[in-house]
């Protein structure tokens, strides 16, 4: 988990996009790490000598430009110290000598920096700021420090250091010696870094950068140079690096004993058709027991994170980005979070629902609790929420994983389970995607949290249900299914989302979506098929721009679509529920309304409903106060005051 924090500034901050933690339990070989740092430091990052180039070429158009190249430069400069190890200045006599879990960095003089400083300072005066002179003079003083008193090249650094023993051997190998050391020397605390505020969203980002990057060199930086490990005396004082985690110190000594690389998976076999097309489920045709809609509530995070937030927490391996542009992109403008727990918010969703309903615990079959974010095994979410709520005993109650298709897919269990149990069911949608998200941009720019809970009882004899159409499916190429991951140890176990893959899979859904709507028959015996039946299509909250692309390449116009995505960001499997009820609030179902609810997602799921909306099941969102369980919230939270209520912003 990598939660987030509000900070005293009332701003939401992402810890982990400043201080990455690489998961070295699932890493196994050198190799493997230098594909993780290629991407997460180098990939953006310019050499000095490109930055140079750049600068003597009039190639910066702004301060800020050069300021954001030299923080990618000094990032990389300390890609394997950030990830792997701690610097501390140790008096040369005091370092031990035949250790295995002490090192000594092997540098190589930098040649030419002198030049390419000149370069620099020259360029940087001559620009102008692009936003603030006052904060950008400031950054600059901050960065160009540490740019100026360089002292190795960075372009060949090795990931595992020798040790102490290791460079005695040689006695040639340079190291740094530090002129004079105070151990007070002035470091930010994590306190200084998380609060630190500016009122440009970019100058903030860049900011968090120059204070981490400081601390990497806590020492009189103009008084270091590099000496040969036999020219040091007893007096001296080097700097030594220490793993940072005993995962760090496990991976080092994996590679160096020439551990086995962990058993792989086999390549995927090519996927194939199945034998004939699955045929949707026809609700009233199939089912002697018919279901109906009895309430549907939803619970929304409490914490509005904006495009701007984004911006000012920037990874030094995004690409620069707005917030317009992060619109743009996306169609989202804010997402909401939560500080509490997935349960908790899923908890508050079910109670509502069952007011709504006028259902009492004992009257419930079954608990269906749908989410692909829950951190919890044993007792499975389903079960925990059953205990939750007082339901002594129910038919089933169980989790499943069916991601941004978890609606359709708990909705068609919902109605299987009714014919059994011909009882209430409790159908729960919930996600909590802000602690899950880490430095993956494409992944923080499009999740957020809610809840959703709808009660599916049995309609009275006679009566027409609310579900006409269930459809669901899984699986596809390998690519698509494996497009949207978590944990993906390649990207510090973190969700993970492979764009063009993701398009794929939607194409291809929404396409065989479409065709079937155009052959099944109308539903109220009327001319025509079932799409003209249908009032309002409500999709799963993906992307806004490209559902919108695939959906009018599939002839569906923009003008039949509901969108709520602007305000609340990708729920996954509550994104459809959480929808529906925004469309009642905002008055786009006003009256019972036919609705078309197409899924897709992780795993090459996917699946729909036709149904029938009434609006006057439809429960009025509470705002939901931030929860304070212990064993869920972030490590860090500050006081409720602190939080924008989510629901405000949407409305």
């Amino acid at each position: 988990m990598k939660p987030f924090v509000v900070n005293s500034h009332r701003r939401l901050v992402f810890p982990s996009n400043f201080f990455p933690e690489p998961d070295f339990s699932s890493i196994d070989t050198v190799d493997d790490l230098a594909a993780i740092v290629r991407r997460d430091f180098e990939a953006k990052a310019p050499t000095g000598s490109e930055i140079a180039a750049r600068a003597d070429s009039g190639g910066y158009a702004n301060r800020y430009e050069l300021l954001r190249d030299l923080g990618l430069h000094l990032f990389w400069m300390n890609r394997y110290v950030i990830t792997m190890y701690e610097k501390r200045p140790t008096r040369w006599r005091d370092v031990p000598r035949r250790r295995d879990d002490i090192f000594i960095p092997a540098l190589t003089p930098w040649e030419d920096g002198e030049r390419k400083v000149t370069a620099v300072e020259s360029c940087y005066r001559q620009l102008p700021a692009a936003w603030s002179a006052e904060v950008e003079d400031d950054l600059y003083r901050m960065l160009f420090d540490l740019f100026r008193h360089k002292r190795h090249h960075a372009t060949d650094l090795p990931a595992i250091k020798p040790t102490v023993a290791e460079a005695g051997a040689t006695g040639s190998q340079l190291v740094y010696r530090l002129g004079s050391y105070e151990p007070d020397h002035p470091r930010f605390s994590l306190d200084d870094i998380l609060d630190c505020h500016e009122s440009v969203p970019e100058l903030e980002a860049l900011r968090r950068w120059a204070m981490t990057l400081h601390n990497q060199y806590p020492w009189d930086r103009s008084d270091t140079g590099l000496v040969p490990v036999d020219a040091l005396r007893d007096d001296d004082v080097v700097v030594v690096y220490h793993p940072r985690t005993p995962d760090v110190m496990d991976f080092i000594r994996r590679v160096k004993n020439g551990a086995p690389r962990r058993p792989r998976t086999p390549p995927a076999r090519p996927p194939r058709q199945p034998t004939a097309p699955l045929a949707p489920v026809e609700v009233r045709s199939q089912f002697r027991v018919q279901p109906r809609i009895e309430a549907l509530a939803v619970r929304r995070g409490e914490i509005a994170c904006t495009n701007d937030d984004i911006v000012r927490n920037s990874a030094s391996s995004w690409s620069p980005m707005s917030a317009a542009q992060i619109a743009a992109r996306t169609g989202i403008e804010s997402r909401c979070y939560t500080e509490g727990g997935l349960e908790n918010l899923a908890l508050d969703a079910a109670t509502s629902a069952l007011e709504r309903a006028g259902r009492s615990p004992e009257e419930m079959g079954a608990v269906l609790f749908c989410t692909c974010t829950s951190s919890r095994l044993l007792p499975s979410a389903a079960t925990w929420l059953s205990g939750q709520l007082g339901m002594f005993q129910t038919h089933t109650s169980v989790d499943l994983v069916a991601a941004c298709a978890g609606f359709p897919y708990g909705l068609a269990d919902a109605v299987r389970i009714l014919q059994e149990v011909r009882r209430p069911i409790l159908l729960v949608c919930a996600e909590k995607f802000s602690d899950k998200v880490g430095s993956v941009r494409t992944s923080r720019m499009i999740f957020g949290d809610a809840a959703a809970a709808l009660v599916v009882a049995p309609a009275a004899a006679g009566v027409r249900g609310d579900v006409d159409v269930l459809q669901t499916w899984a699986s596809g190429p390998a690519s698509q299914v494996n497009s949207i991951i978590w944990p993906n140890a390649e990207f510090g176990c973190d969700i993970t989302v492979y764009g063009p893959e993701v398009k794929a899979l939607v194409g291809r859904y929404l396409e065989q979506m479409i065709d079937e709507l155009r052959t099944l028959p109308h539903p109220d015996g009327r001319p025509g098929t079932l799409i003209d039946a249908i009032d309002l299509i409500v999709p799963h909250q993906a992307n806004k721009r490209m559902v919108v692309d695939l959906a009018e390449q599939a002839g569906i116009g923009r003008d039949r679509m509901y969108f709520n995505i602007a305000r609340v960001g990708n729920t996954s499997a509550a994104s459809i529920p959480l929808a529906i009820h925004d469309a009642v609030r905002d008055g786009v179902i006003s009256t019972p309304t036919r609705v078309f609810t197409p899924g897709f997602g992780a795993g090459a799921v996917a699946g729909y409903a036709v149904l029938r909306v009434d609006p006057a099941v439809v429960a009025e969102e509470r705002a939901a106060a931030p929860e304070t369980d212990g064993a869920l919230s972030p490590a860090r939270p500050h006081v409720s005051a602190a939080t924008e209520v989510c629901a405000a912003v949407a409305g």
